[in-house]
């Protein structure tokens, strides 16, 4: 079955142009993971649910402040790999977040121990440029970061391929 989720993205007009508002995932399995370990701050909903009033709560849960106040641009919806649907808001804003105070959740740590753990949702957020940011998130949100730079008016470069260190042939 698929899952419905629901976020804010918040931007600001930086010196090196578009920066975005991204948040690196908690938990033992993302700690040491950078690259495809960020989202876009959102969480899920039911069928008939609100989807922006859902954006807005999962925004305060996940950070510990209010979502900013201000003229939301729709980025539609995108497909996630895990069955997952997310629809999008981007909102100009230029909040703190040098301090993160998360919800958290019980996992099994280690696993197969039989041990619950609680875990921050997310550990840490920044504002990071467009093609930054493109490079650390989740493969499939950087379609909303593209919908946020055309909305904008402003170029952004899809994240390449990570460049292969050079091998010698032996022979």
């Amino acid at each position: 079955m698929k899952k419905l989720s629901a976020g804010l993205i918040v931007y600001r007009q930086a010196g090196n142009g578009i920066e975005v508002l991204i948040a690196h995932m908690g938990s033992p399995w993302w700690a040491k993971k950078d690259a495809g370990a960020w989202s876009i701050p959102k969480g899920e909903y039911q069928e008939g649910d609100d989807p922006l009033a859902n954006a807005r709560r999962e925004f305060k849960e996940e950070l510990g402040q209010e979502p900013p106040a201000g003229e939301l641009l729709e980025l539609g919806t995108i497909e996630q790999k895990n069955y997952k649907t997310v629809i999008a808001w981007a909102i100009e804003a230029d909040l703190d977040v040098s301090h993160v105070t998360s919800n958290t959740r019980a996992i099994e740590w280690p696993p197969r121990s039989g041990k619950m753990q609680e875990f921050s949702e997310i550990d840490r957020a920044a504002y990071l440029p467009l093609n930054v940011a493109a490079q650390k998130l989740i493969p499939a949100q950087v379609e909303l970061l593209e919908r946020l730079a055309r909305k904008l008016g402003t170029g952004m470069r899809r994240p390449e391929e990570p460049v292969k260190p050079f091998q010698p042939s032996l022979f």
